[in-house]
């Protein structure tokens, strides 16, 4: 019997040296593959629905207590679907203690400063689950692919992210990092349906276009920052999203993950308001 594949198959390892990493490929990793799908859309979606209401409760404790913080980062090519997986994923939990972090290219002020620094103020505050749609390792794959940032400087952000992410964890941030796999003909279609229904115009951009021609340099940046960067506080996981409702299913399913081995609870009930009625 097949063994069933579980969510650590998709985790990118961790290496503790870089000739370890470069043996990492991102290839090994089929986009349009459906591991933990239940089967259809529509029982995708019921699944779905039930770890909303599940992450929903949990959420909510999360806030309650306030000592601890969650930071979901999604990352991926265009049209891969960070925003369609925060709606979908996100949909029934309760907008209280949640906050979504979409990061651009940075502002003048913003590069006038170290390349975190934009990104520090954003994390999670006690009690919070925070989303970065985009984030940090912007920084890393756009320079890298457009060649104004050198292996020796990649090296050094590389070390300074894994130093940041360090610091959130050990102040008790509970880290997963996604990054959403899609393949290039699925962004073709993808994009060419923004072009073809002029009420999805607003979400396409020339620059787009620009983008795809660097397909496989964005790939190969792609796969030296997961293995550089993933690490045993704040690892990443691939998640094949040519399938939407495959994609969103597999990112409840490891936020749920993350948020049971919390075991979170409500705080203990106050004994002041034994007995009290309102009047």
């Amino acid at each position: 019997m097949a063994k069933q594949p579980e969510l650590d198959d998709f985790r990118v390892p961790y290496f503790d040296d870089g000739k370890k990493a470069s043996k990492f490929s991102l290839a090994a990793y089929d986009p349009s593959s459906k591991p933990f799908s239940t089967g259809s859309k529509d029982t995708d979606r019921a699944r779905l629905s039930e770890i909303g209401a599940e992450l929903d409760t949990l959420q909510e404790c999360l806030h309650a207590q306030q000592k601890r913080r969650v930071l979901l980062v999604l990352q991926g090519m265009d049209t891969s679907g960070k925003d369609g997986t925060i709606r979908a994923v996100f949909h029934e939990v309760d907008p209280l203690g949640l906050r979504i972090v979409p990061f651009k290219a940075p502002t003048p002020v913003e590069l006038a400063h170290d390349f975190l620094w934009r990104v520090h103020s954003q994390v999670p505050a006690a009690g919070e689950l925070t989303i970065f749609n985009r984030s940090h390792y912007e920084d890393l794959l756009v320079p890298t692919v457009l060649g104004t940032l050198d292996p020796d400087a990649f090296a050094v952000r590389c070390r300074h992210i894994q130093e940041f992410e360090s610091l959130l964890a050990d102040s008790g941030t509970t880290i997963i990092k996604c990054m959403l796999h899609i393949s290039k003909d699925e962004q073709r279609e993808r994009l060419q349906a923004r072009i073809d229904d002029p009420s999805k115009h607003w979400k396409f951009d020339v620059s787009d276009l620009e983008a795809r021609k660097l397909w496989d340099p964005y790939q190969a940046a792609y796969r030296d920052t997961l293995a550089v960067t993933s690490t045993e506080y704040a690892p990443w996981y691939v998640v094949p999203a040519d399938s939407k409702t495959h994609r969103n299913v597999m990112v409840a399913e490891l936020l749920l993950r993350a948020f049971e081995a919390m075991k979170l609870e409500y705080p203990a009930a106050k004994e002041s308001l034994k007995g009290v009625k309102v009047e």
